[in-house]
């Protein structure tokens, strides 16, 4: 079974492409350990031809979704409950907070765990905000952590506990959470300190807010959606809609949207409530609103278009399926769950684009004109035209007493890497004899990297300098982030000077004292475009007698995951005459 899950111990490590290339040339990465960490860069160092700016980012389209490849996965714990955040990914770190286990960050570009906070173990939801991580616990606090070192910086009891914690948002420098004792709290977002708070007309058990134009909007479960304002908590307005407001509202060219129980979606003035239009739905999903339309899904199996100005129809679709799940907008069509399984819909027209095999079910996301989704334990891609199939990748399964399953979260693409979490194993994993776990995979684009050593003659004298150059290629079709090359001064000469080719100041290199042995360390600080070069030059002292045979090595790696590691190593000898 594959399900997609919309909300989110340190566990084993996988990297795939670091990890192999290490046992290639083991001795030579084993000599780290002793570099000399006092060495300096020199002046001379600098960096090659046509190098990229590091904010450059290699981006995940139909041409290129094909080539995606496994940079790294981390176990995360074991699963409880298979509710599964999406990964956020913030400065170079990836957030994970699954439903029963603990919050934890991981470099993104390795997957290793940067830190694990044990004290709770997570609830939802979660989310990141200038340089803070905001999670509510399964024990019904929201909590506060530094974002880069995970160390608690507040805490602030909401009530309850993980299963009925409103949602919260943070928006402008102020923490907006719901509780189930029908109160929402305005907290300050450094401190935890309470601003205000409001009640409402009854013990709620959750509000998803919207935060726009200095104006807080919430459903509850006493009817009602409410209008505050967002500094004083002052309320400005309420409709009582005929049913309960579970539903996301959504805010818009001064109306705001939201669908209640009584199967009407809503249409009110943001500024007064005042009562636009309503539209008989059936509502399942919250409405979304793009480019003057409202979408929304229905329980009766049917999405609808509305004018967002008068709530005239435009156009229905019936899915073929009871009830409707969540739509996705994107680019002029709506990707929903239906019949035959995975449909495309003209978000125009409301007709029929393409419809998948009816193992797929629901959109994971729809990023830069690709479609993710995936069916049993595997994940694809799609093209958004055609549906064609145009990249998939199968994550372990675990069959065990009581059955399998795979939920994947939905998924993110930041800086043209694609990261998941999954959850497999059984669905009562408390069961005698189940086991289970949650991992976060990374997926991105190779970036093959071709190295090579060229001596500056191919015979020396004993007291003559010799020159090794260390052309690094990367061949594509990814950028090179952060490429290293590792050497050492070889047996038989000592270190004279060491530098780096091209621009200034894009390279740094850790060497031996002059005319000392040992390893040289030289770091690419940017990204490298395709069909570019990198190179490092390092000068030796000949010291030994003639007859002699002087053997140097290498090796290059990158943040970027490499397709093919054969070509990251290099060896030449030299003889002394």
């Amino acid at each position: 079974m594959t399900r997609f899950v919309s909300h989110a111990k340190n566990g084993q490590l996988a990297v795939t492409n670091i990890a192999s290339l290490m046992l290639a040339i083991a001795p030579l990465w084993l000599m780290l350990a002793a570099v000399n960490t006092s060495a300096q860069t020199s002046d001379n160092v600098s960096s090659s031809t046509a190098t990229t700016s590091p904010a450059s980012q290699t981006m995940l389209g139909v041409d290129n979704v094909g080539d995606l490849q496994l940079k790294w996965k981390a176990g995360v714990g074991t699963i409880i409950d298979q509710a599964l955040g999406a990964p956020l990914v913030v400065n170079g770190i990836v957030y994970s907070s699954f439903l029963d286990n603990e919050p934890m960050a991981l470099n993104a570009s390795t997957g290793a765990t940067l830190w694990t906070f044990a004290m709770v173990d997570s609830g939802t939801p979660h989310t990141v905000a200038n340089g803070v991580f905001y999670f509510v616990g399964e024990d019904g606090n929201l909590y506060a952590l530094n974002a880069s070192t995970g160390a608690k910086l507040w805490t602030f009891a909401v009530g309850g506990s993980r299963f009925n914690v409103g949602q919260f948002v943070v928006a402008n420098g102020v923490v907006y959470v719901g509780s189930p004792d029908g109160n929402v709290y305005a907290l300050n977002a450094g401190t935890g300190a309470k601003l205000w708070t409001f009640t409402t007309g009854t013990g709620a058990t959750s509000f998803s807010f919207a935060v726009a134009s200095g104006v807080v909007y919430f459903g509850s479960t006493d009817n009602n959606l409410y209008a505050l304002n967002a500094s004083t908590g002052a309320k400005l307005w309420s409709f009582a809609a005929g049913g309960q407001v579970f539903s996301s509202p959504a805010v818009a060219n001064g109306v705001v949207c939201f669908g209640s129980t009584d199967n009407n979606v809503y249409a009110l003035n943001a500024s007064t409530g005042a009562k636009l239009w309503s539209f008989a739905t059936g509502e399942k999903s919250s409405p979304q609103v793009v480019n003057g339309v409202v979408y929304v899904g229905s329980a009766a199996g049917y999405v609808y278009a509305l004018n967002a100005s008068t709530g005239a129809k435009l156009w229905s679709f019936d899915d073929g399926v009871f009830p409707v799940g969540p739509l996705v907008v994107a680019d002029g069509v709506i990707y929903l769950g239906c019949s035959p399984g995975l449909c495309a819909v003209n978000a125009g027209t409301g007709e029929l684009m393409w419809g998948t095999d009816p193992t797929f079910g629901f959109v994971a996301a729809v990023e830069n004109g690709v479609v993710y989704t995936a069916s049993g334990n595997s994940l694809f891609a799609l093209n958004p035209s055609t549906s064609a199939q145009l990249w998939s990748y199968t994550v372990p399964n675990i069959t065990t007493p009581n059955g399998m399953f795979t939920d994947f979260s939905l998924i993110t693409v930041e800086d043209g890497t694609l990261y998941v979490s999954t959850a497999t194993g059984v669905y009562d994993p408390q069961q005698p004899g189940d086991f289970a776990s949650q991992w976060v995979y990374a997926f991105s684009l190779g970036a093959d990297l071709f190295l090579r050593i060229n001596p500056s003659s191919a015979t020396v004298h004993q007291g003559d300098l010799l020159t090794y150059a260390f052309p690094v290629w990367n061949l594509g079709p990814a950028n090179a982030v952060h490429e290293v090359l590792n050497t050492q001064v070889p047996a038989g000469t000592t270190f004279d000077y060491v530098r780096i080719s091209g621009t200034p100041g894009l390279g740094t290199c850790t060497t031996p004292p002059y005319g000392g042995t040992g390893q040289i360390v030289c770091h690419q600080n940017g990204s490298m475009a395709p069909n570019t070069t990198w190179t490092v030059r390092l000068t030796v002292k000949v010291t030994p007698p003639a007859g002699t045979v002087i053997t140097e090595n290498a090796a290059t790696m990158a943040d970027t995951t490499d397709p093919n590691l054969a070509n990251n190593t290099a060896t030449v000898m030299v003889k002394v005459q």
